[in-house]
């Protein structure tokens, strides 16, 4: 029987360490600035692609990790330095998730070294699922993929919002219906090159956390492709339709199949929130002297920062299950991967909000990052699936029934 442990390796220890030198030394020094400034922070991402931490190198060694645990442990990490920049350095990553998904293999050497550019001119990649009427209910997407049988292109007219790096990339991923009457099961996804014609981002979104990462609506108008940026290839997509067609249940593709692999390193993204949340306050109340002690003597601090704790170690270890079951394609029989993501996200906003607390007005103030992490904590229980969505994941697959 083989020996079970939770111990991690000496590659993934070093990879943590190494990503942790980079957010401590690089990172945060620079948070509070690009949170003021609410722009993309391409030095830091050129820095970032010097250093060997964006690139498709990068994220291929973490991906040959058998035990899946590689790229939620850089996760964690780099987000523990600061959420906004961290998604302007990571949030290439879902694009390439997405070509992962269903491109074929000459679609991934071909367009995935694309997405990152190099360290002399680094370069990002944007996924262009959620639109103004179809959000969680991905069925409801308009944008619409049209084939031209006369030269067989694909012409795509539709609207994207909340798209990380829309309008800024080289390279956009863009999810889009072919056949409106088969809902979710009749979309494919598609690769807008650089300088593609018709493809515009006129408006930038302001937010309340992530200020670094970039966030825009994206414009389809008359996007005309070549038969070659469909991912997956036309065999493959008219497979899919017709086995939709007949009512089966085919493996999920596009924008699904793309959010069930990244749950769990968005899972570890929330965590690395908490966690610098939970770090900040513990060393606070260590020095924070009110009535004549150190206010972590008292019970009520001691006890909200000790559920602190315990709640973001429980998190962690439903995200690293959820990793290690899809690295090896362990099926999510009771929403697993949801499980990761809801609790992570419900955790990072818990222990956010307690760290403010703890700190009191100081909390409240912008000469402390608390309050930054507490406004970034938030989106993780909106982006890549609401906790509702992920909460109605998990009862469909405990329950059995179509819960709605």
């Amino acid at each position: 029987m083989a020996e079970f442990s939770l111990d991690l390796g000496e590659d993934q220890r070093e990879l943590r360490d190494w990503v942790h030198g980079f957010a401590e030394a690089t990172v945060r020094p620079a948070a509070a600035e690009w949170d003021e400034r609410e722009e993309t922070p391409w030095p830091i991402i050129q820095e970032a692609a010097k250093v060997g931490l964006y690139g498709f190198e990068f994220l291929a060694n973490t991906w040959a990790d058998p035990t899946g645990l590689s790229l939620c442990l850089a996760s964690e990490e780099l987000f523990w330095g600061d959420a906004g920049i961290g998604m302007a350095i990571f949030g290439t990553g879902l694009a390439v998730a997405a070509i992962y998904a269903t491109g074929t293999q000459d679609q991934l050497v071909e367009w995935v070294p694309q997405c990152f550019g190099d360290a002399a001119d680094p370069k990002v990649a944007a996924f262009c699922s959620t639109e103004p009427e179809a959000g969680s209910d991905v069925g409801a997407m308009r944008t619409r993929a049209v084939r031209d049988e006369a030269t067989g292109d694909w012409v795509l007219n539709g609207q994207k919002t909340f798209a990380t790096n829309g309008g800024i990339a080289d390279v956009h991923v863009v999810t889009a219906s072919v056949e409106p009457a088969l809902g979710a099961r009749g979309q494919a996804t598609f690769l807008v090159p650089p300088g593609t014609r018709g493809l515009s981002s006129p408006r930038k979104m302001r937010k309340l956390g992530l200020r670094a990462s970039h966030t825009a609506d994206v414009y389809l108008d008359d996007v005309r492709l070549p038969a070659a940026c469909l991912l997956g290839g036309q065999e493959a997509l008219d497979r899919r339709l017709a086995t939709a067609r007949t009512g089966e249940r085919a493996q999920s593709q596009g924008a699904m199949r793309t959010f069930e692999l990244s749950r769990p390193t968005v899972g570890a993204q929330a965590i690395g929130i908490a966690r610098a949340a939970y770090e900040y306050a513990l060393d606070y109340a260590r020095g924070r002297v009110q009535f004549g002690r150190p206010i972590v003597e008292n019970q009520a601090i001691a006890f909200a920062l000790a559920d602190m704790r315990t709640e973001i170690d429980a998190a962690r270890l439903l995200v690293w299950r959820a990793a290690w079951m899809g690295k090896n394609n362990r099926p999510f029989l009771a929403g697993e991967g949801s499980m990761s993501k809801l609790k992570a996200g419900e955790v990072a906003i818990a222990t956010t909000e307690k760290a403010v607390q703890i700190l009191g007005g100081y909390g409240y103030s912008r000469e402390h990052p608390v309050q930054r992490w507490y406004r970034d904590a938030k989106i993780y229980t909106i982006f890549e699936g609401t906790s509702e969505i992920q909460r109605l994941v998990v009862a469909r697959a405990i329950s059995g029934v179509h819960v709605r």
